[in-house]
């Protein structure tokens, strides 16, 4: 198995020598770790493949980068967006469970990096980089997924803080994690401007989990059920009736991660692909010698670095301290819409071995669609970016 960044797209102008040299580190050890991932896909051991896996990234030190704050263990004050692009292209290339455990300690715990207060960042973060709390991201609901105004798990105040009442769905980490960020509506405005958010610890009385969901690729996944649950004043994030902002802020620092992970399935494609078609002998010939071959792969190889110009770009810009609403859709939505295909294309020139269960380009199959829906599905991305057109 080969890096899975090429040594060509390192030299781009996005990367210093310090992204290269952690790219490098980063390659060696998921040769060295990841190859005793397991391949049973029952839900009970796909838990426990990720509870061993947030302990493996947080021995490693990689967990470190996805948390900010250094006073908790971060690396740095603020997440380095092109490492964290790496990091979760890297792991999508070698595991794709190793992606979706990285990236959930980050997503779950990024609101309390942003907006928790300095008593929520000790007692929260510490754990999460060390892989000791697994933590996740409760926003979407079953009338409330992409149109987050629609919300309606509230969280009423009380004396003693707020009691909330109603359900969440599509939770990642669901069922498994230590503590969830939760977005209830609190009220103090219609729509997106009344919600707040609150970390609800797991063990909470009256929180429960009420379906595990089984998906294509499977990952913990969860409906989750709020009776009366009681959580003081303490556990609210930032400001009541701000948690929208809170939400978008979360969604931002790891929107363009998303795509870096769709990077990395597409590339692990392209290099299955290419090692069958040096292998597989057809007619006297390689599948490589046919001029059809030549044009997918080439297809394939296009389709990737364009995905890769926009994806470090918007890295880079967020680094820069810009802006990148539009950027980042960009990247998102032509990650994992050209993955698709590219993986696609795998697939199809592994003819019958593609569709055989546990091969590579199979999983890599089942792997990538989920990411056209999550944190905001193409068609959602379309309307940021033309939105953002006409504001001008």
């Amino acid at each position: 198995m080969t890096s899975a960044t090429s040594p060509a797209e390192l030299n781009w102008p996005f990367f210093e020598p310090a992204h290269r040299d952690f790219k490098q580190s980063l390659d060696a050890w998921c040769q060295q770790q990841l190859v005793h991932a397991t391949h049973d896909e029952s839900r009970s051991a796909v838990d426990a493949e990720c509870r061993r896996l947030v302990a493996l990234l947080g021995t490693g030190g990689w967990l470190a980068h996805a948390v900010a704050g250094k006073a908790h263990g971060a690396v740095a004050d603020q997440i380095d967006t092109r490492r964290l692009c790496l990091l979760r292209e890297t792991l999508a290339f070698h595991n794709g469970l190793s992606d979706f455990a990285f990236a959930m300690q980050g997503l779950g715990s990024g609101a309390i990096s942003l907006h928790g207060t300095p008593e929520q960042r000790a007692r929260y973060l510490p754990a999460v980089i060390q892989g000791q709390a697994l933590a996740a991201f409760a926003l979407s609901e079953p009338d409330a997924g992409s149109d987050v105004a629609a919300m309606q798990c509230s969280a009423k105040p009380t004396s003693q803080g707020y009691v909330l009442e109603g359900r969440k769905t599509w939770i990642s980490n669901g069922g498994i994690a230590n503590f969830y960020v939760v977005f209830a509506r609190t009220g103090e405005a219609p729509g997106a401007r009344g919600l707040s958010a609150f970390i609800v610890p797991a063990d909470s009385p009256g929180l429960v989990i009420e379906e595990r969901i089984d998906v294509v690729a499977p990952h913990p996944l969860a409906t989750l059920r709020f009776d009366q649950v009681q959580v003081s004043a303490a556990q609210r994030i930032g400001v009541a009736g701000e948690g929208f902002k809170v939400a978008m802020t979360t969604l931002d620092v790891f929107r363009t991660s998303v795509a870096a992970a769709a990077l990395g399935f597409a590339r692990r494609a392209l290099q299955e692909a290419l090692r069958w078609a040096r292998s597989r002998q057809m007619f006297g010939h390689s599948l490589g010698d046919f001029q059809i071959t030549q044009t997918k792969l080439a297809q394939m190889a296009t389709m990737l670095d364009a995905a890769s110009l926009l994806t470090y770009r918007a890295a880079w810009l967020r680094d820069q301290g810009q802006r990148i609403t539009r950027e980042a859709a960009m990247a998102k939505m032509t990650a994992t819409e050209n993955a698709q295909q590219i993986i696609d294309m795998a697939v199809q020139l592994h003819g019958g071995m593609g569709v055989k269960k546990g091969s590579v380009v199979e999983s890599l199959y089942r792997e990538i669609r989920a990411l056209r829906i999550y944190e905001g599905a193409t068609e959602v991305q379309q309307l940021i970016i033309g939105k953002d057109l006409l504001r001008g």
